[in-house]
Order: C-alpha cells, then sequence, then structure tokens
C-alpha cells in the first residue's frame, strides 16, 4: 500500500465515522472508478463539476443503482463532452 493509499484509507475511515456512515465500506475497485472518473471529469468537462458528479453519483448508488454502471454512463458522457466542446475549457475552478 503506498503512502497516497493509506492516507485516503485513513480519510475515507475518518469521514466515514464522522458523518455516521461507519456501516459504509469502500473497497480498493470502487475507490478506483470514483478517482477515474473525477479525473474524466475534471478534465474533460471542467473541475467545478468534479464534486458534483461524485455527489449525484452517490444519490444513484443510494437509490440502488450500480456504482460501476453509473459511473461508466457518466464517464461516457465525459468523454463525449470533451468530443462536442473545445478541449481547452476554463480550468481555473471558477463558475461565471
Amino acid at each position: 500500500m503506498t503512502e497516497e493509499t493509506k492516507r485516503l484509507s485513513e480519510w475515507i475511515q475518518e469521514l466515514t465515522a464522522e458523518i455516521g456512515l461507519s456501516d459504509v465500506e469502500l473497497d480498493e475497485d470502487s475507490m478506483h472508478i470514483l478517482l477515474d472518473l473525477a479525473r474524466d471529469v475534471a478534465h474533460q468537462v471542467i473541475r467545478p463539476a468534479t464534486p458534483i458528479t461524485t455527489y449525484l453519483l452517490g444519490i444513484a448508488v443510494g437509490r440502488g443503482a450500480s456504482l460501476g454502471a453509473v459511473a461508466a454512463k457518466a464517464t461516457a458522457l465525459a468523454l463525449g463532452h470533451a468530443d462536442d466542446e473545445s478541449t481547452d475549457a476554463d480550468d481555473t475552478g471558477e463558475i461565471g
């Protein structure tokens, strides 16, 4: 386990305990799915879309959707967005 992975796992444990989700386990595959999606959205759409995308993904999963299935749809949408739009989108993190 790399130092980065260890720190991430520790953060997840602290966060889930703090927000009352101690019974939720995020396995390594799920972490990679979310991190890959976040990367694709940040690079192909715009950085501020990343936390919003992962939030909406969480709602979908909370309502019973498969993480892999909704992440695949969101990734395809983000990658398609890059084809439709100029790839030099505002990457400052500012909206408006």
